[in-house]
């Protein structure tokens, strides 16, 4: 998620993901190091926009979420990465109403082409982010900000085994082992 929800300003994400054994293990090891729980589990639907293919081709993301305190329109560019830290600019602001924005993208010609769903709890550590992401194919964790790779560390993660693929691209893989789940990650 990124530190700039109330405008449009971009900024540069960089972020690592994992995926994770034991999540109590980490808030464990949070309190340790005494980070500071921003959010409790709050259940994130998301829907991935794209207008004939035009975004999955440029690797960019066009994505609208309804995070349970309202919605959120987010542009990302193409990533670059920085060893296992993906690196992208983000144009991310919250909106009035997730169904305007729907109608709007859809005038346009960008269409809802996936979706995916996971409850997400949020924690701080200096500028980083934690988020504890569970979802209907396993839990993960995402470090993002500046110093993540280090915060990483501290927690028992190093950067060479960081996760390159976005969660649908882990879904992807996951529904060629099993075709027969639903073509979106979401919950039963």
């Amino acid at each position: 998620m990124s530190e700039n929800h109330q405008n449009s300003k971009p900024s540069v994400e960089r972020e690592l993901k994992f995926s994770l054994g034991e999540m109590n293990e980490l808030r464990e090891r949070l309190g340790e190091l005494e980070a500071e729980r921003l959010s409790t589990s709050q259940l994130e639907d998301n829907w991935l926009l794209d207008r004939d293919g035009e975004m999955q081709r440029t690797g960019c993301v066009l994505r609208l979420r309804n995070d349970g305190q309202g919605a959120v329109v987010t542009f990302k560019g193409p990533p670059t990465f920085e060893g296992g830290v993906k690196i992208r600019t983000e144009h991310e602001s919250r909106v009035d109403s997730l169904e305007k924005m729907q109608n709007l993208f859809e005038s346009l010609g960008y269409l809802p082409v996936r979706r995916y769903q996971k409850m997400r709890e949020e924690w701080r550590l200096g500028g980083v982010i934690i988020a504890l992401d569970h979802t209907p194919i396993g839990d993960f964790v995402e470090f993002e900000g500046v110093g993540a790779e280090t915060v990483a560390r501290r927690c028992g993660f190093p950067e060479e085994a960081a996760e390159q693929r976005n969660y649908l691209g882990i879904y992807d893989d996951y529904l060629k082992e099993n075709p027969e789940a639903p073509p979106d990650m979401v919950f039963p």
